[in-house]
């Protein structure tokens, strides 16, 4: 039997340079986390963080450095990610609302299904009711609502990441060389266990991990800066979460620490499922994607949780690995979308993608090419939880961000020149000097909801055509 410590020390050797297409379709291999942001990972600069699975995956793969969601919460982000498609085309923004069968007809496991490929999905499906789901998979086994981080297991008490491990194990056994298939992990964790007096449930017996790490505190995670904000946003859901897990500095760090925990518990899981793939002889045609449906507060501006459009909120980290590749280790700065998934394994699956999908396949960039990328994308979220969360749209392109919050009076806007002040802690919309910038952003903003509310799923999308005037 290989052990996973082989397993991972051969991925090195499974490339070199370049990039080709094996003769028979790819497996897929979908690792979908929850609340991750960008940098809470090692092979994204982060050298506190133990994640030595996904590290060895990503060195031999490609990395996207800017990776996005175009709206921050679980349902809408993970329908997004289904079908390729912005929230306002989906129109998936309440917990309870399903994909239709023809949303799903046309979405990656959908799409795949048909072409051949034995399809699977366990963990969190976060997507409306999970058993109709049931019907559109060949093996299904999520959980209702977030789940729990912690489960009971052949009489112990384990992470749900374990648990996942053993049921994709499982599905593994259960697949052929003589059958492509599809498999996603959806992960619960490092969300935290909303409402739980301690909200970072990791295993028993992990309590050593990070014992003794000092995790930097953000610049932005300063008292002074939510003030500013107005009183919607002040009293909303990411100032009550803020209270429970980092509201004085022995709380942050232990939060922190705790949620550390939670993604080496997903490394972990990562591992046993890609050691099975080894030992079934699976593993030399199964393309790995590794990404997360939403960024996470680490108490920038006073906030937690999610939601709004600062980067710690939207930017998430992504990989992918195919052992058919050469040219790994390969880190690109191009902006990239979570609704660029779908197209993507389409693509390399030899799948035509419907042509109303917005996103866009990112085979041309893992080929090593250079395609004329986007320079601005969409943001959206409507979901306003009775009114503790503030919804927000704006347009991000890739030196400026433009925030627009819907509900005040009068309308609150930021805008930050990103080149100049990554860390987002000059809100230039009110500047008399930006009024010009700020009067194109706006303009951008409407262009964009006008192109996707005249969207049909039976046209070919069409992105808006860039303003350079926008700049860059």
């Amino acid at each position: 039997m290989t052990s996973r410590r082989q397993f991972l020390a051969g991925l090195t050797g499974l490339c070199s340079a370049g990039f080709s297409q094996a003769r028979r379709p790819p497996n897929f291999l979908f690792f979908l986390t929850d609340d991750q942001r960008w940098e809470a990972a090692g092979f994204m600069g982060n050298r506190i963080l133990r994640t030595p699975v996904a590290d060895r995956l990503a060195s031999s793969g490609v990395i996207f450095t800017n990776s996005f969601v175009t709206t921050s919460i679980c349902m809408t982000s993970r329908a997004s990610i289904m079908t390729g498609l912005y929230a306002r085309a989906h129109r998936v923004e309440l917990f309870t609302t399903p994909l239709t069968d023809e949303q799903f007809r046309d979405s990656y496991p959908g799409l795949l299904r048909k072409a051949g490929y034995r399809t699977g999905y366990v963990g969190k499906w976060g997507i409306g009711p999970e058993k109709p789901e049931e019907r559109r998979f060949d093996y299904f086994k999520a959980f209702r609502g977030q789940g729990d981080l912690l489960v009971q297991w052949g009489g112990k008490t384990i992470s749900s990441s374990r648990l996942l491990a053993e049921q994709t194990r499982e599905f593994l056994r259960g697949c052929s060389k003589s059958q492509p298939f599809c498999m996603t992990v959806g992960y619960n964790s490092p969300h935290a266990q909303d409402n739980a007096p301690w909200q970072y449930l990791y295993e028993p017996g992990h309590g050593d991990w990070y014992k003794d790490a000092q995790i930097p505190v953000p610049e932005t995670a300063n008292p002074a800066l939510w003030p500013k904000y107005p009183q919607p946003v002040q009293r909303s859901e990411l100032r009550r979460r803020w209270a429970p897990r980092f509201a004085t500095p022995e709380l942050y760090q232990e939060s922190i620490r705790s949620y550390f925990r939670l993604i080496t518990e997903i490394d972990e899981s990562m591992g046993e499922i890609l050691g099975e793939l080894s030992r079934l002889g699976l593993d030399d045609n199964t393309v790995v994607i590794f990404t997360s449906d939403n960024g996470y507060y680490f108490g920038e501006y006073g906030f937690a949780d999610k939601w709004l459009m600062h980067e710690p909120s939207i930017r998430v980290p992504m990989f992918v690995y195919d052992p058919r590749a050469r040219g790994g280790g390969r880190r690109l700065p191009e902006m990239a979308l979570n609704i660029d998934i779908a197209p993507t394994m389409l693509e390399m699956a030899g799948v035509k993608a419907p042509p109303s999908m917005q996103g866009r396949s990112l085979v041309p960039l893992l080929r090593g090419e250079k395609p004329a990328w986007r320079r601005d994308w969409f943001y959206e979220h409507h979901y306003r939880h009775n009114g503790w969360i503030p919804a927000t749209e704006g347009v991000r392109t890739t030196r400026w961000k433009y925030t627009r919050y819907l509900d005040t009076d009068p309308v609150f806007e930021e805008m930050f020149d990103l080149a100049a002040d990554p860390l987002e802690k000059q809100n230039l919309a009110p500047a008399p000097a930006q009024a010009k910038q700020l009067a194109r952003l706006r303009a951008r903003w409407q262009t964009w909801v006008k192109a996707l509310e005249s969207w049909r799923p039976d046209q070919e999308w069409r992105e808006p055509p860039y303003d350079p005037q926008l700049g860059e």
